[in-house]
C-alpha cells in the first residue's frame, strides 16, 4: 500500500520523515495551514498531524497565527540562515538594496533536488504591498520565473520530463534573453522576473523579485536584478 506521507523503508524514521514533509508543504504554500488541512494534504489523520505539528512548535520550527493555523517559525529561519552562509552573507545587502528600488520582494534561489528552493530574501522597506518569500519555499524547475532562470542553466537532457512544449520553449527564451518572466503560474496574480547567477563551483543560482504590480517592464526589472547578480559575484570574490 503507498504510503501518502511519504514512503519509509529501512532504518529510517516514518515520524521523522513526516515532520520533514509538513515543514515541506508549509514551505510549498508560504501560507499558513490548519492542521486539517495538513492532515488533508499528507494524507495523515488528524491526531498524527496534530501530534507532529505540537512537536515542531515545541523546537519553534513552526508558530501558530491569531487564528490558531500553523506557519513556519523562528527556529527554521535561523537554521537556514546557516546553509551557504558566504553566498547569503554576500546577497543579502544586494537584495535588500534592489527590493528598495523595485518596491518588491527580492530573493535568492538554488536548484536543489529537482526544484529551485529560496536561500533568503529581502523586503522593501516602505512598500503598501508586499509578497512574503520565505527561506526554503520550493519553485518547480520550468514553472514560474525562478524555475526556470535555474532551469535554462542546466542541459536539456537534465530538463524534467514533465514539461509541456510551452515551458519548454519559455526556457530556452530565458536562456537566450539572459532573464525569465512569468505571471499568474505559480500564485494568481503574482508576477515574477528572474535572471541567472553563475558562480564558478556552484550549482545553478537565481536571483528573483516577486511582485503584484510594477510601473517598470520586465526587461528594466531584469537590468536591475543582473546588477544584484554581478554585486554577489564581486563580494564573493572579494
Amino acid at each position: 500500500m503507498a504510503n501518502p506521507a511519504g514512503s519509509t523503508s529501512g532504518v529510517t524514521s516514518q515520524t521523522l520523515s513526516r515532520g520533514l514533509r509538513i515543514l515541506e508543504v508549509l514551505a510549498a504554500r508560504g501560507t499558513a495551514a490548519s492542521s486539517s488541512e495538513i492532515s488533508a494534504e499528507l494524507g495523515l489523520h488528524r491526531s498524527i498531524a496534530y501530534r507532529l505539528l505540537r512537536t515542531l512548535e515545541e523546537h519553534r520550527l513552526v508558530v501558530r497565527d491569531e487564528r490558531g493555523f500553523f506557519e513556519l517559525g523562528p527556529r527554521l529561519a535561523a537554521l537556514a540562515a546557516t546553509v551557504e552562509r558566504d553566498l547569503q552573507q554576500a546577497a543579502v545587502p544586494a537584495l535588500r538594496s534592489a527590493a528598495d528600488d523595485l518596491g518588491a520582494t527580492c530573493f535568492l534561489v538554488r536548484h536543489d533536488g529537482g526544484e529551485a528552493i529560496t536561500l533568503t530574501s529581502a523586503l522593501p522597506r516602505r512598500s503598501i504591498v508586499t509578497v512574503a518569500q520565505h527561506p526554503g519555499t520550493q519553485h518547480p524547475l520550468g514553472i514560474g520565473a525562478p524555475g526556470r532562470a535555474v532551469l535554462c542553466q542546466l542541459p536539456r537532457e537534465q530538463w524534467p520530463e514533465g514539461l509541456n512544449e510551452q515551458q519548454r520553449t519559455d526556457t530556452a527564451t530565458a536562456a537566450a534573453e539572459g532573464f525569465a518572466e512569468s505571471r499568474d503560474e505559480v500564485i494568481p496574480g503574482l508576477r515574477s522576473v528572474a535572471v541567472p547567477l553563475v558562480l564558478s563551483g556552484s550549482v545553478p543560482l537565481a536571483v528573483a523579485v516577486a511582485f503584484l504590480v510594477s510601473e517598470r517592464s520586465p526587461r528594466e526589472i531584469a537590468e536591475r536584478l543582473q546588477v544584484v547578480a554581478e554585486e554577489i559575484s564581486a563580494a564573493l570574490d572579494a
